[in-house]
């Protein structure tokens, strides 16, 4: 047995000479043979092990004697052990998960916290092949996509190892006899109440009767072809996510041609995305994914909320994935005035904003470039009485664009240049004498320009603070 998964450990790269392995050990059969296993290949592999033993309070004073059962055999084979108490249940409720789920998140951010405190670099599980028969029946039955029928890998982001996935459920249990160990049985998992016993309990034993008495191993064959096939588009929708996906302040913007791909590249590009943004690889369905399909034949403006207060944008066709603005704080300054006679070398910070002001005296407009940055402006000084303001837009705000005679609603601009609802109150307006004179990046009026005739000029530079 040692030999099996030696060669199965070498064969798929997952153990490197010097690493520092913690084991999760329950206690049961398959933890107790996967711990002794690599207790008795530790020096041919030449790593250091530790063992990690999550008490989820479920089952009463038999959790306690897995506790103690692990304790014990850590004490015996001079291995450390780390062991630690979560409430399942409550921790289920407050997280509004079901309590397999729950269970799931609060073991292996327990093994992060040892990995992050102790010196280990990788986490060895004891799946073996009937466990990843039962997961892929599990998924097939919930629906799922190749990636799902993909099943349990053997290695997971070079941290996760399956050292005895290559081991039948039967060749775990021989092995625990020949070697007289003992493990801790837990009575739950031959109750029916819970899906994958049944699928474990009924299911498999039924195929093996009818149809397939090899189904464990066909299953477990038909991972590894899937998984292959699953990396290879796996390849290519990164070179796309890539392409048509910006991060921006925190937010994700898919770009409209995204769309347009094969929908197996899409809908890998909208997963990552959705896992980037929210941290999470375990809250996000196909039916997520395909609401935002759909959102994007929707029209501009059109929001949905998804799971982990993420929620998607329909912004003239691109989709923008950010944190729910409902647990968003915005702190908006709403207006700051000025004198006149109070802006040379003046430095104002607004909304995120600093906002440069200084005068140009007797300054021709032929030795400026007008039109040298959105973020650079020049304006005529002379016309304006008294009082420059910098607020953000009001109900009804209305100003006359360079080049036009008549006045037109900021709204409407926002709306003609694309600028998403989300991002509309907070852009400085730079007034004169209470009339709009620049929309901060975007637009300046008519009404104050440079001519030739201009004699004095303030010029106004906005930069986005650090």
């Amino acid at each position: 047995m040692n030999k099996k998964v030696l060669s199965y450990i070498k064969d798929n790269k997952l153990i490197k000479n010097g690493d520092k392995i913690l084991v999760a050990f329950s206690g049961g059969p398959d933890s107790l043979c996967l711990l002794n296993i690599l207790i008795e290949l530790k020096n041919k592999l030449n790593i250091k092990i530790g063992a990690a033993h999550l008490n989820h309070l479920l089952r009463g004073k038999d959790a306690f004697k897995d506790e103690e059962f692990v304790k014990n055999i850590c004490e015996e084979n001079d291995i450390p052990c780390y062991i630690k108490r979560v409430d399942i249940n409550k921790y289920a409720k407050e997280y509004r998960l079901s309590s397999e789920m729950a269970g799931r998140n609060a073991r292996y951010d327990f093994f992060q916290e040892i990995l992050d405190s102790k010196d280990f670099n990788k986490i060895a599980t004891a799946h073996n092949a009937n466990d990843q028969a039962e997961t892929i029946l599990f998924r097939l039955i919930r629906g799922t996509g190749l990636e799902g029928l993909g099943g349990i890998k053997v290695c997971r982001e070079n941290k996760i190892i399956r050292p005895i996935l290559c081991l039948s459920r039967k060749e775990v249990e021989q092995y625990i006899l020949d070697k007289k160990l003992n493990p801790r049985i837990d009575k739950t998992n031959f109750e029916k109440i819970y899906n994958r016993n049944k699928i474990r309990l009924d299911i498999i034993p039924y195929i093996k009767q009818n149809f397939n008495e090899d189904i464990v191993q066909t299953l477990n064959r038909m991972s590894l072809l899937i998984q292959k096939d699953n990396a290879f588009i796996e390849r290519i929708a990164l070179k796309a996510y890539n392409k048509y996906c910006n991060r921006i302040d925190g937010d994700f913007l898919l770009n409209k041609e995204l769309f347009s791909e094969e929908d197996s590249i899409i809908t890998r590009v909208v997963r990552k995305a959705l896992v980037e943004i929210s941290e999470s690889c375990y809250d996000f369905e196909m039916k997520h994914i395909y609401d935002i399909l759909e959102l994007f034949k929707k029209e501009t403006g059109k929001v949905i909320d998804l799971p982990k207060s993420i929620c998607a944008e329909n912004i003239y066709g691109d989709i923008k994935l950010r944190k729910n603005l409902k647990n968003r704080v915005i702190s908006i300054k709403n207006e700051i005035k000025l004198n006149k006679n109070d802006l040379q070398n003046k430095i104002i910070e607004f909304n995120g904003y600093n906002i440069k002001m200084s005068i140009l005296a007797n300054t021709s407009s032929d030795e400026l470039n007008l039109n040298e940055s959105n973020l650079i402006k020049y304006f005529n000084f002379d016309k304006i009485d008294s009082i420059i303001s910098v607020r953000t837009r009001l109900v009804g705000d209305k100003f006359m664009p360079l080049g036009m005679k008549g006045k037109k609603k900021i709204k409407d601009i926002f709306i003609d240049m694309k600028i998403p609802k989300e991002d509309r109150d907070n852009i400085p307006l730079i007034c004169f004498d209470n009339n709009i004179a620049w929309i901060a990046t975007l637009r300046v009026a008519e009404n104050y320009k440079v001519t030739k005739n201009t004699k004095n000029i303030l010029k106004i530079v906005v930069e986005r603070k650090e």
